[in-house]
């Protein structure tokens, strides 16, 4: 079966940065996505588009088909009296609400006495993104698994 739109695909990956460093990895055969749906990033999905199981492949993604461009607008200086009592220190992250009302992550990176600087870019934005593919599975989703835009495990455990 093919990879395509609706198709639940079974992945074992490798995920470096360019040093080679590895950020990630699942070689168990349980990371399960719904292609399609959003569920990855944009520029390993294309990759994956058309391929079946047991092929496999090196895939580089450059920041904009990733996880963006690195936008120093995200970085900002926040009073400490904001943040709970008790040791703050560099990456440790948080969550925030964003401009919008949407709830955002910030990771801390750098403490005074007074204010605490956060940025909320994605961890991986700015990196090529450097993935080794095995295509394990392939299959049809579910009904449910459309409606509710990601895969269900066995016995019907959402996958998040």
């Amino acid at each position: 079966m093919t990879i395509e739109n609706e198709k639940v695909v079974t992945l074992n990956y490798k995920l470096t940065d360019d040093k080679g460093e590895v950020i990630d990895q699942s070689e168990d055969g349980s990371f399960q996505y719904l292609h399609g749906a959003q569920n990855i990033i944009p520029g390993l999905e294309n990759a994956l588009t058309g391929k079946t199981a047991g092929d496999e492949l090196s895939v580089s993604v450059e920041p904009a088909e990733g996880y963006g461009e690195r936008d120093d607008s995200r970085i900002a200086s926040v009073p400490r009296d904001r943040f709970p009592e008790g040791e703050i220190a560099p990456g440790m992250q948080f969550h925030a609400q964003g401009p919008e009302g949407d709830l955002t992550v910030v990771t801390v990176t750098e403490v005074t006495d007074d204010s605490v600087t956060v940025d909320s870019n994605h961890p991986l934005a700015g990196v090529q993104l450097n993935f080794e593919v095995k295509v394990v599975d392939v299959r049809p989703a579910t009904a449910e698994e459309l409606e509710h835009g990601h895969v269900h495990g066995p016995d019907d455990e959402h996958q998040h």
